[in-house]
């Protein structure tokens, strides 16, 4: 709708995603400082799930409760919709009622339809083919542990999923290199690859895809994984972890990468497959503190899309 302003994509933010990161440091300095801000006081956020969640729920549940708004939680099975209402009717009779909708969904085309007819934002809390909240608090993870992101080296070691999408074009749009090491045939998708490249030439950096787990690592600032097996690919799930292997994040795979190097999992995590032990909770993980800034990010999310700051 006119004058609206979705977060579908990570192209939704290309102009403002330096701005969204700033804002989401100032908004946990000021949680951490225990001073007031509740610029959305009297606004409410609906929230339909079709796939279970932990960090997206809580951090945005929470996240509305302490910027003075409401959030109320909708299952398909509390809705109409589990009983054939269009997802263009729910749209219409939502935005009625609240002043946003977050949608963690099984599919983009689903999101988009719903965006398509909502008069209010429309969040994207997860699809199939992209994660962008979960990148808007990677970044903002990123740059609180190197103080910068230009110039950085993320390599990406998996599952050419939603989030290796997402963070495709994240880096390109702040202008970090992203190498992602792939298994054949489980690359990223190609539309979102040919999208995020001419974003990086502009921002002057590089984005590969290559197939090996060493070469993607290699000198890298970060090291990123996630699952191997995403909700709803469970019937694949002895054949990926078999593929996937030999892209686990291990101490000895660490070695390749800077001394330095920072390890970042979406969470959450398969202990002992994408990631051992001795990585998830050794002194490189920065995995907790990127799922703490979920709160962070969200809420800077919510403020640009529903209120003022």
């Amino acid at each position: 709708m006119p004058g609206k302003r979705d977060l579908l994509s990570m192209l939704d933010v290309e102009k403002d995603l330096i701005g969204i990161l700033e804002l989401a440091a100032s908004i946990k300095n000021r949680t951490k400082a225990g001073e007031p801000y509740e610029p959305l006081r009297g606004k409410s956020l609906a929230m339909i799930f079709e796939k279970s969640s932990t960090r997206t729920r809580v951090s945005f549940e929470v996240g509305m409760t302490q910027l003075g708004g409401h959030a109320l939680f909708l299952s398909p099975n509390d809705l109409q919709i589990g009983r054939g209402e269009t997802i263009a009717d729910t749209a219409r009779v939502l935005s009625r009622y609240v002043d946003g909708i977050l949608y963690r969904a099984y599919k983009n085309e689903t999101v988009r339809e719903l965006a398509r007819h909502a008069t209010v934002p429309v969040i994207n809390g997860l699809d199939d083919r992209e994660h962008p909240c979960q990148i808007i608090t990677d970044l903002l993870t990123i740059q609180e542990h190197r103080g910068t992101l230009k110039g950085l080296t993320l390599a990406y070691v998996g599952d050419g999923n939603n989030v290796c999408n997402s963070l495709l074009l994240g880096c390109a749009e702040v202008g970090m290199h992203m190498l992602a090491g792939v298994p054949k045939g489980y690359e990223q998708d190609p539309r979102l690859l040919s999208e995020a490249r001419p974003i990086s030439m502009v921002t002057e950096c590089s984005i590969e895809v290559v197939h090996d787990p060493v070469e993607a690592v290699r000198k890298a600032d970060v090291v990123y994984t996630d699952v191997w097996v995403s909700m709803g690919m469970e019937k694949e799930r002895e054949e990926r972890e078999r593929i996937f292997l030999p892209f686990q994040i291990t101490g000895k795979l660490l070695e390749a990468a800077k001394d330095e190097a920072v390890v970042m999992h979406c969470l959450p995590a398969h202990r002992g497959l994408e990631i051992t032990d001795q990585v998830v909770d050794g002194p490189q993980s920065i995995v907790f503190d990127e799922a703490e800034n979920r709160l962070h990010a969200q809420k800077a999310v919510l403020v640009r899309l529903l209120g003022r700051e």
